[in-house]
């Protein structure tokens, strides 16, 4: 006589059936751009979180009790790194209690330590200069390459952590550098005949791009990084702006717009709401999108003002 399964060994069965071989390495990062690019290279192997929305200042972040408890279940932190989420994450990774996510753990890395940093400070740093970085300019990821410095950097994380899923890992980052090198070649051809255009920006956001693409920054509504605009340093931009004849004014989504748009009247200037990460804007979705987005941008508003 056949005994029938029983119901606790049906569940067994089950649970095994479903459950895989490897779970997945869960990941949680800061900014949903190196979200994006964890997803690039982990794939199916990876489940990604970001903290930040795209939309949202990565200075400033409100730390909600959830972002502890998505670090307590995290097997990977990535962070920007320079000091850019100094004011908010360290007290959610010690809340946490998780072991793997400390600053110096094995699932712990440092997205900036492989890219090229820009702004590296000299001298003696004040509070009296702003939010200055005295490790240097945080906004790397602005630069493809950098990107590509990034995705390797969680390429060989997670095979260290995953060593059966090296070659899958691996395979994963060949292709996405093959297109990202053949986007970033599209890129650099749309952006060649403004090589040297003068460019104003709200915050200093955008040093790799401008370094990357070919632009010159000339001046910020920010008199110093984080100091809101003063009536002085405005007039003496707007002065700058129309001795250079500047007509292109970059603001990230989430700074207000009164000064940048009184200076923009004062020097026949467009103001370009231009987002300096993936989801700043609903249509931008992956890294390639967030270069797609704002080179449209950027060109367009270069032919309707004339600039050059």
């Amino acid at each position: 006589m056949t005994r029938m399964p029983t119901i606790a060994t049906l569940g067994l069965i089950l649970l095994v059936a479903v459950t895989p071989l490897h779970a997945a390495i869960r990941v949680v990062t800061t900014i949903e751009d190196l979200a994006t690019l964890t997803r690039e290279v982990g794939g199916d192997k990876v489940e990604v979180e970001a903290l930040a929305r795209g939309y949202q200042d990565p200075h400033f972040v409100e730390a909600k009790p959830s972002f502890i408890l998505k670090l307590h279940s995290a097997d990977l932190l990535v962070l920007v790194g320079r000091d850019l989420e100094i004011g908010w994450l360290p007290p959610l990774i010690q809340q946490s209690r998780n072991k793997k996510v400390q600053e110096g753990a094995a699932g712990y890395l440092d997205a900036s330590l492989t890219v090229r940093i820009l702004e590296m400070p000299t001298g003696q740093i004040t509070r009296a200069m702003g939010d200055v970085h005295p490790l240097g300019n945080p906004h790397y990821w602005l630069d493809p390459d950098n990107g590509r410095r990034v995705a390797a950097a969680i390429r060989d994380k997670l095979s260290a952590m995953s060593p059966d899923d090296t070659a899958y890992f691996a395979s994963r980052y060949d292709d996405f550098d093959k297109r990202l090198a053949a986007a970033a070649k599209r890129w650099d051809a749309l952006m060649a005949p403004y090589k040297g255009l003068k460019v104003v920006t709200y915050h200093r956001s955008w040093p790799n791009f401008a370094e990357r693409f070919g632009l010159e920054v000339v001046g910020y509504v920010e008199p110093r990084p984080g100091i809101p605009p003063s009536p002085s340093h405005t007039l003496e931009l707007i002065a700058t702006m129309k001795q250079l004849g500047v007509k292109i004014l970059l603001v990230e989504p989430y700074f207000d717009l009164k000064t940048p748009q009184s200076v923009a009247r004062n020097t026949g200037a467009k103001v370009l709401v231009m987002p300096p990460s993936v989801g700043g804007e609903k249509e931008i979705t992956d890294y390639f999108t967030l270069f797609d987005y704002d080179i449209g941008l950027l060109v367009a508003a270069i032919k309707e003002t004339g600039a050059h």
